[in-house]
């Protein structure tokens, strides 16, 4: 197995610089007002997602009671094809008439591909299973970025900025592209995207794809992952904290589709060998501090899809996320992967 040389300069990776996951958003740094939506929701949010939400997710809500105060949901569906879902879904309070007796927030609107770090609040076009979330760094951190990925595609994260009003903006131009001369649709489009500007300007929400804070972001990722969004770890001055795999990524993923594509038991053993070696030096690296090297190995794997990678993801990732005390992330993992599909995803609907 060869080295992959994707470990940044000691200059862009100092301890002190990774620490900074919690400053997701310096952009952000100017008072944003608070929105109209009341304490006793936001803390119901906390308490079935055990995740904090930024405060642009209640300003997208006031913003889209004001387009439809009916069905604030839905507000989007007609010009973008785009429902709120997720957290929406509380401050609409669906949960209280849920069909479903006990719905686990940590699965719902969860397409297979979304790491536990990203948590979906857009849905898209169902035939590929569209949509976007917030993409945290760690469970006590606001969101990094809003991420893009189409689930019966693939794995890949776009990013689409830092806020809700900046992805649905960019998503916003890209339709108006994409129907061209419709005068109608155009029409309907140029309204919303004036609307949405102003109320993003106002507030101070940054409608750039890539803000200074995702850029200094990047400067602390220290590999991308198969799914491109990359990962966060800690690394000290001394290197400390992560560690290249010995395959490059088109190496294990050769390694993997040996794996899932084996014509018997017998022949998937056999693949297995450089797989299980890759897992030796994984807890080589964990007791070096270096544990950064398995969750990339345990995401990759996630993010190739088979089953037959399940077991080995169960020893990964949740010891990674628990030596990162990152702990929320493997308890959404652990339930992912026990009901891991493409369909059945609203939790509010009878299962």
């Amino acid at each position: 197995m060869t080295g992959r040389a994707k470990r940044k300069p000691k200059s862009t990776q100092s301890g002190s610089g990774n620490r900074e996951v919690k400053k997701a958003r310096p952009d952000e740094s100017k008072a944003v007002p608070l929105s109209e939506v009341g304490s006793d929701l936001r803390e119901q949010m906390v308490q079935l997602y055990k995740l904090q939400m930024p405060e642009d997710l209640y300003h997208f809500w006031d913003f889209c009671k004001g387009l439809c105060p009916d069905n604030p949901r839905d507000a989007l569906m007609d010009t973008l094809g785009l429902k709120l879902v997720g957290p929406f879904d509380i401050l609409a309070e669906a949960h209280k008439s849920s069909q479903n007796p006990q719905p686990n927030f940590h699965l719902h609107w969860r397409y297979f591909y979304d790491p536990p770090e990203l948590q979906t609040i857009l849905q898209g076009c169902g035939d590929s299973q569209h949509h976007m979330g917030y993409y945290r760094d760690t469970p006590d951190s606001l969101p990094s970025f809003v991420g893009e990925n189409e689930a019966r595609k693939g794995c890949t994260i776009m990013q689409l900025g830092d806020n809700v009003f900046a992805a649905v903006h960019l998503y916003l131009l890209r339709k108006r592209k994409e129907r061209g001369s419709q005068k109608a649709a155009g029409e309907a489009l140029g309204s919303l995207e004036a609307k949405l500007r102003g109320r993003a300007e106002s507030l101070g929400f940054s409608l750039e794809q890539k803000t200074k804070g995702m850029k200094q972001r990047d400067k602390k990722v220290v590999t991308k992952t198969f799914h491109g969004a990359g990962i966060v770890v800690p690394v000290d001055k001394n290197d400390v904290g992560y560690r290249e795999l010995p395959e490059t990524d088109a190496g294990l993923k050769r390694i993997c589709k040996a794996i899932a594509e084996a014509r018997n038991d017998e022949e998937r053993v056999k693949a297995f060998g450089p797989l299980q070696e890759m897992v030796t030096f994984v807890q080589f690296a964990n007791d070096e501090c270096d544990y950064g090297m398995g969750y990339e190995l345990g995401i990759d794997l996630f993010c190739y899809g088979s089953h037959y990678f399940y077991k080995v993801i169960r020893q990964l990732l949740p010891m990674a996320y628990n030596l990162l005390k990152r702990n929320v992330f493997g308890e959404i993992l652990e339930a992912h992967l026990s009901s891991r599909s493409h369909d059945n995803l609203d939790q509010l609907s009878a299962q």
